[in-house]
C-alpha cells in the first residue's frame, strides 16, 4: 500500500509577491516622492544678508542686552538643547544678560516637578531676576507692562532702552 496525499492548507503555503507586480512599484514611487518632497523642504538657501544692516532699523539698540525671557522661550531651549545664554551671545554678536520676572518663576513652579529642569537653569547667578509688584502669576500680560512701563518711560526721557523680549507667543501684545 502507498501513501496516501494529504491535501494543504491554504493558510500554510507562502505566498511570494514577484519583483515585477505593479503594487511593489506604486509604493516604491511613492516612497521615492516623499523623499523628494523632504529633500526639497530641507534644502533652502538664504541669501547672505550684510551684516552692516544689523542695526538699520534701531540704531539706538546696542550691547549690554538685557533679554526678559518667557516661560515658553525656556522650554524650548531645553527641548533643543541649547544653553540660553551661550546662544544669545551667538545671535546677537554681544553681551547679554538674561532677565526673568517672578512671575515667569511662579509659572514654572505652577508648573510642577516637569520643569524642574528649567527651575535649576533659571537659579544660575548669569540670570538677572526682575521683581514684579503686581498680583496674579500670568507671564505674558507681566512682560507686556513691563515694556509698556519702559517704552512710557524711553519716550518721555529721551533714554534708550537697551531690553529685548525673547518669547515664543506674545499674542496679547500689541505694539
Amino acid at each position: 500500500m502507498g501513501k496516501t496525499k494529504k491535501a494543504r492548507k491554504f493558510a500554510a503555503v507562502k505566498r511570494i509577491i514577484s519583483p515585477k507586480d505593479a503594487r511593489i512599484k506604486k509604493n516604491q514611487e511613492l516612497a521615492l516622492q516623499k523623499k523628494k518632497k523632504e529633500e526639497e523642504q530641507r534644502v533652502k538657501h538664504v541669501p547672505q544678508v550684510s551684516s552692516a544692516l544689523f542695526f538699520t532699523y534701531n540704531t539706538q539698540l546696542g550691547p549690554p542686552y538685557h533679554i526678559i525671557i518667557d516661560t515658553n522661550f525656556i522650554n524650548f531651549s531645553i527641548k533643543n538643547k541649547l544653553d540660553i545664554v551661550k546662544s544669545m551671545m551667538d545671535c546677537l554678536y554681544a553681551k547679554c544678560v538674561p532677565c526673568i520676572t517672578d512671575c515667569v518663576i511662579a509659572e514654572l513652579e505652577k508648573l510642577g516637578s516637569k520643569f524642574s529642569v528649567a527651575l535649576k537653569i533659571i537659579k544660575d547667578p548669569h540670570f538677572e531676576r526682575l521683581p514684579c509688584m503686581h498680583k496674579g502669576t500670568y507671564a505674558d500680560d507681566c512682560i507686556v507692562n513691563r515694556v509698556e512701563q519702559v517704552c512710557c518711560t524711553c519716550h518721555s526721557n529721551k533714554a534708550t532702552s537697551h531690553t529685548c523680549i525673547a518669547a515664543q507667543v506674545l499674542h496679547r501684545c500689541n505694539m
